[in-house]
């Protein structure tokens, strides 16, 4: 699988969520509207110098309500990944079936055996790539629909804390900008508990697992390496069974 969602689409989300809260901001000088509330903090004229870092896709995943969410997800795609698992295992038992038997089967027999197989991987790759696609889908609308409502919480503590610049490690440098950071200057689980408190969403049962997020660079440490190929931002095992 792919990320856990497009991250063009978490960039976006993030960006407009940000520049919304920072428009709301006043200007310098303006004068404020009588009786209005000062929820918003002064996040487009903060004068923090503080550099700050967050892995917003650890955020969301480590949060209460993005835990419960996509292990909910999972859930509802347990009955796809076990049928996907049974034909894999249909289509297992035909190889070994032709591999065992073939010398000794007419030709006929043999061509028809071999059809089937091949009728049956590319049902498998069809239908494992659709639910691959539609668990991804529910997985970007799951993670857009918490950062869409942690993003502010995010300008209002930076502003709050004299931070002048966030910047997101979710992914690794190179893709990312962060080649090497502290953990003094990590907000992500800071956010994570203002985020849980606002929510109001409970923590997960004692011993429920946690979802796996993608591995940062070790605070304090050394630089981050190159991320491989396939991501490990899943919070849940795809549905997905990989054709053999």
């Amino acid at each position: 699988m792919n990320s856990t969602f497009a991250r063009i689409s978490l960039a976006t989300v993030l960006g407009f969520s940000l520049f919304a809260v920072a428009q709301a901001a006043p200007a310098a000088g303006a004068a404020a509207a009588p009786n209005a509330p000062s929820a918003t903090p002064a996040a487009g004229s903060a004068a923090g110098t503080k550099v700050g870092t967050i892995n917003i896709e650890q955020a969301i995943f480590a949060s209460n309500e993005g835990r419960r969410d996509f292990e909910a997800l999972s859930k509802k795609f347990e009955p796809k990944q076990n049928e996907l698992k049974g034909l894999n295992d249909e289509i297992d038992g035909l190889k070994k079936q032709l591999s065992n038997q073939g010398d000794k089967m007419n030709e006929d027999a043999k061509a028809t055996l071999v059809k089937q197989i091949e009728g049956k991987q590319k049902s498998l790759e069809r239908s494992s790539q659709d639910a691959q696609e539609e668990f991804q889908s529910q997985q970007g609308e799951i993670g857009n629909k918490i950062l869409t409502k942690m993003a502010p919480m995010i300008v209002k503590y930076a502003g709050e804390n004299g931070y002048g610049i966030i910047m997101d490690t979710s992914q690794q440098w190179p893709r990312g900008p962060v080649i090497w950071y502290g953990q003094a200057v990590d907000i992500t689980q800071a956010i994570v508990e203002a985020y849980n408190v606002q929510s109001g969403v409970p923590a997960p049962p004692a011993g429920a697992a946690k979802p796996a997020v993608k591995p940062t660079a070790t605070p304090g440490t050394r630089p981050a390496t190159a991320p491989t190929t396939t991501s490990t931002t899943k919070p849940a095992t795809p549905p997905a069974t990989k054709p053999q």
